[in-house]
This record gives C-alpha cells, sequence and structure tokens, in this order.
C-alpha cells in the first residue's frame, strides 16, 4: 500500500509543503510516484518519517537527523524508546506546573485576591519549596497541615514561653515539648523522615523560609533541634536510627485516652493483677507495637529506654504515676504467669 503525499501529511500531522522540502534535502525521498506525478510513500517511508519526527522532539537538527539516517541510523526500537523517554519528562513537567498551579489555586480559595505583595510572597516560598520538594509532596504537606495547625500554634507559644524563662534544653521542663514537636512533625509529614529531613535542611539553609507565614523564627528551631537531639542520642542507645525511623505516628487522643482510663483505675485502687488491670497492660502494649510496627523486640528495648533514661521519661506521652503503675501492672502479671 502506498500513501500519496496529502494522505501521508494529513496521518503526521505536517504541512505537504514540510513533506515536499524533506523530498528535496534528501531527508525524506518518496519510493515512487503516481503517473500523474504525485509522491508516493511506503511503509518504509513511513517507520522513516517516524523517526525524523521523533528526534525532531528530541531537538536535532534536520542536517543532523540526516546524517544519522544515513549511517545506518537509529533502529526503530531505540527511537520509539527515546521518544517515550522524552514524552515521559514532558508529562512530569506538565504534572508538576499543573500541581504547582493547583496549590496557588488553593490559596486563592482561602482568601480574598491577594496582593502584589502576597503574590511576590507566595512565588518567593514556592521558589524556596520547589528546591527541596516536589509539587505532589508539597500538595501533601500543605494538605496535612490542617491536621496539624490548632496544636502548633500553641507548641510555639510553649516553647517561646521556656526559652524566654532561659531553660536548657535539657531541662526537664523542655523535653515534653520536644516530644510534642516530634509527633506534630511526623503527623504533618506523613511519619515520612525523609520529608522531616528535607523540611529541616530547607530551614538550615533558606533563611528566607524561617518566621514566614508563622512559622518559627530560626533561634526556636536551633533550641528545639537541641532537645531533639538530645532525645534522639538517648534513643540511639537502646535502638538504631533505623528501628526508629520505622516509628508510625500515634494520635495523641489515643494516649490521652490511655492516661484517663489508666488514672480511672488508680483512682478505685484496682490490684495490678487484677483482670481489668492486666487487660489495661494489654492495651499499653498494643499501642506501643503499633508505634514500632508490630516489632516486640524493638518494644522491649524502647520500654528499657524510657525506664533508664529520665530525660526521655520527662517526655513520655504518659504521666509518670500512669507509667509506673502500668509497669508494676506488668512485672504482677509475668509473676502471675
Amino acid at each position: 500500500m502506498l500513501l500519496k503525499v496529502g494522505e501521508l501529511a494529513k496521518h503526521a500531522g505536517l504541512t505537504v509543503r514540510t513533506l515536499h522540502h524533506y523530498d528535496e534535502i534528501g531527508l525524506l525521498k518518496p519510493s515512487g510516484r503516481s503517473e500523474s506525478g504525485y509522491r508516493l510513500y511506503s511503509r518504509e517511508d513511513v517507520a522513516r518519517l517516524h523517526g525524523i519526527q521523533a528526534l525532531r522532539q528530541l531537538g536535532l537538527a534536520l542536517a543532523d537527523i540526516g546524517a544519522m539516517l544515513e549511517k545506518g541510523g537509529t533502529p526503530p526500537g531505540l527511537i520509539i524508546d527515546q521518544q517515550m523517554r522524552a514524552l515521559d519528562r514532558e508529562i512530569a513537567r506538565a504534572t508538576e506546573l499543573r500541581d504547582h498551579l493547583g496549590l496557588l489555586q488553593h490559596q486563592l480559595a482561602k482568601g480574598n485576591e491577594p496582593g502584589m505583595a502576597d503574590w511576590l510572597d507566595t512565588l518567593g516560598l514556592m521558589k524556596t519549596y520547589g528546591k527541596y520538594f516536589s509539587a505532589a509532596e508539597l500538595k501533601t504537606i500543605f494538605a496535612n497541615w490542617n491536621l496539624i495547625e490548632n496544636d502548633w500554634e500553641p507548641l510555639v507559644a510553649a516553647v517561646r514561653e521556656v526559652m524566654n524563662q532561659g531553660f536548657a534544653a535539657d531541662a526537664p521542663e523542655v523535653q515534653p515539648l520536644a516530644q510534642r514537636w516530634m509527633r506534630l512533625m511526623l503527623r504533618w509529614m506523613d511519619g515520612n523522615f525523609d520529608l522531616i529531613d528535607r523540611w529541616g535542611e530547607m530551614y538550615e539553609k533558606e533563611p528566607s523560609a524561617a518566621g514566614r507565614n508563622g512559622a518559627p523564627q530560626s533561634d526556636m528551631i536551633e533550641f528545639i533541634r537541641r532537645a531533639i537531639d538530645l532525645r534522639m542520642a538517648l534513643l540511639c542507645k537502646y535502638l538504631t536510627l533505623a528501628e526508629i525511623r520505622r516509628f508510625r505516628h500515634i494520635p495523641d487522643e489515643e494516649w490521652q485516652a490511655m492516661a484517663c482510663r489508666v488514672k480511672e483505675l488508680m483512682d478505685r485502687g484496682v490490684a495490678p493483677g487484677s483482670d481489668p488491670a492486666q487487660a489495661m497492660v494489654g492495651q499499653w502494649l498494643a499501642l506501643l507495637d503499633r508505634l514500632v510496627g508490630d516489632d516486640q523486640a524493638v518494644r522491649a528495648r524502647l520500654l528499657l529506654a524510657q525506664a533508664s533514661e529520665p530525660l526521655l521519661q520527662a517526655g513520655s506521652t504518659l504521666p509518670a504515676p500512669a507509667r509506673a503503675y502500668l509497669r508494676q501492672c506488668m512485672a504482677q502479671g509475668l509473676t502471675l504467669t
């Protein structure tokens, strides 16, 4: 089957003039001509045209394409592969752009039309964020902000208060705040330590990010980082960093509910060896198992760390009396078995 020049131009999305030009420069000569002189193209000609178009999309000049094809050229399979890779890159760029536009649209939907200063501020932040995060990652981060926004402002205020009072990062009064900061960051970043690391790197290397849109000032970030580093160093005496990074987020509400249930047992004078007390131990261990990803060996070492390190105890999710009661219950349960 042979195609006339007009038919091939229509299928290829080119003009007849373009195909005439390709013929004139020897890039794509038709395999034959009709009795009336029309150019006729064979299957091989169509395959060559596909290669020409693919290489053009990769940015090669017509002269270079001609030289490449004359030297034996590039196998059709490789040309298709290169074209698919180029399309993948274009799709990725288009998706990234669309996601960024979606983020800007979301910002517009939250309030009134921003002024010039607002636009410049947003554009500056987006440029900074774009150095460290993809648009899809930023979409997740911005969407998750609603999960922690109500807890974040009081925490920042509390950290500023202990700083103003002159407490050191290793003070017992600071460690509960460091623990809350870590939990909120985990919740904000979907438990993704890589996102947390890059967020911290951005604040370290990009002074323009600190203190913007309610973000903590750089002195607070440095203060709380020292406090968190102390906790991490203590944990790493008992656990590997990889094990810690597998920790999962447990909502504060669940820990608070656990603390209330334990206090109720204590107020009623429930004996540690009783069935209700042992059931409470089971609930406590189940929460810890969720935290450590159901690794009981990690859970045991985490319990040892919490029992051995006063600084970790200072930032515990459960009050000291509740922890002491649960440990007594657990020891009584082991004795009974």
